[in-house]
């Protein structure tokens, strides 16, 4: 077998996100796995050299990986040889200095969204990438949940006919902390610490949008700070400065109308945090992070509106379950094996930094619509 090995500086995996969805689910079962295969007997097999702040959870980290090398001095981990990938997970605003300098380094860049604190900062990094000739990504995950899956074949094989609106409704109540713990990182609430829902959905919901149901040509968004006073990690009562709840429509390039509700400030009635329902001239689906529901034009009720009895039709009773028609990973490690991949044998792997970008745009032009309470139209970045 002949083997590839590619080190990997990962940046940030002392966080949840970083430990659990890309040291722990993606590279080290990448490597459990033996390795992602490009040929009959061929692969590439990753090494991780972990990099945080915090020395004891860092070793802690490589005795649960298996991975053996750590370092808290960032600087060090890029002159070492052997490590072609940067990878940051850090929080917002570190990420920029950070990335920047792996960039400078040589190395190729695969990054958490939002790529940067602002549009500046996200161009400014595809640029250098460029200038620099390194290879790039930013994770862009939900494209490889089963349920978007799932939506995204029923698109292929014309299920829907005509699609006029998508409606995505996601989140779920985090607890301020008076009483019962916190279930999100305090900084998500502070604005002066890069923290919003508007920042870190509509990123989300860019690519979403883009690359399954059509390019977001315009935004109408409304956002909100509903819980002013939060407890942190410290037992500390501070003022939430950020928005926890996002209201927004978009208008895409071919017609399609989407709106998309983002809170945590919400309690789940629903069938999973995330659910998206997209309307087509003839028929309907309703998707979860794994399941999806459809009902065909010859299922749909006619249902008569009278408030003065109760309701004789059951609306869930004519929506079929999708069939599992297809394995479905961890929808982090699927987007890092196409990363390693672009970078050892030169796949496709169209999720660069400019995609990334125009995450940030999204974002912008959302809040700068709440500010101006108007329709904001988005320009193309290059």
């Amino acid at each position: 077998m002949k083997e590839h090995r590619i080190g990997i500086i990962m940046n940030g995996v002392t966080g949840r996100m970083g430990t659990n969805q890309h040291l722990l689910r993606s590279i080290t079962s990448i490597r459990d796995q033996g390795g992602v295969m490009i040929g009959p007997d061929e692969c590439i097999m990753p090494d991780a050299l972990l990099v945080g702040r915090n020395a004891t959870k860092l070793k802690k980290l490589c005795t649960l990986s298996g991975f053996e090398n750590c370092t808290t001095d960032l600087d060090d981990a890029l002159t070492r040889p052997g490590y072609q990938i940067y990878f940051d997970a850090q929080v917002t605003g570190r990420r920029y200095e950070a990335v920047k300098k792996a960039i400078q380094a040589g190395k190729h860049v695969y990054c958490e969204k939002p790529s940067g604190a602002s549009l500046r900062e996200g161009l400014d990094m595809y640029k250098l990438a460029e200038k620099h000739g390194v290879k790039h990504g930013v994770v862009q995950d939900k494209l490889w949940l089963p349920g978007l899956l799932k939506i995204k074949r029923l698109i292929q094989n014309g299920f829907f006919g005509r699609i006029m609106s998508v409606r995505g409704e996601f989140g779920y109540w985090v607890f301020e902390g008076h009483s019962i713990p916190p279930n999100r990182p305090s900084w998500n609430y502070r604005k002066e610490d890069d923290g919003g829902i508007i920042v870190d959905m509509l990123c989300h919901w860019r690519y979403v949008l883009d690359n399954i149901f059509g390019k977001v040509k315009a935004v109408s968004c409304l956002g909100a700070t509903h819980i002013k006073e939060r407890v942190d990690e410290q037992g500390d009562k501070y003022e939430a400065t950020a928005d926890d709840a996002a209201y927004a429509t978009f208008e895409l390039e071919n017609g399609i109308i989407a709106h998309f509700n983002s809170s945590w400030t919400v309690r789940v009635r629903r069938d999973d945090l995330l659910t998206i329902q997209v309307d087509g001239t003839k028929g309907s689906a309703v998707a979860g992070l794994r399941e999806c529901y459809i009902q065909h034009y010859g299922n749909t009720p006619k249902p008569v509106w009278n408030p003065d009895v109760k309701q004789p039709i059951n609306f869930y009773e004519d929506w079929s379950l999708v069939p599992e028609q297809e394995e479905y990973e961890n929808a982090f490690k699927a987007q890092w094996e196409l990363f390693l991949k672009h970078v050892v044998v030169d796949a496709p792997f169209p999720y660069g930094l400019l995609e990334g970008a125009k995450g940030i745009q999204l974002a912008e032009k959302g809040i700068e619509s709440w500010r101006k309470r108007a329709w904001v139209n988005l320009d193309t970045l290059n």
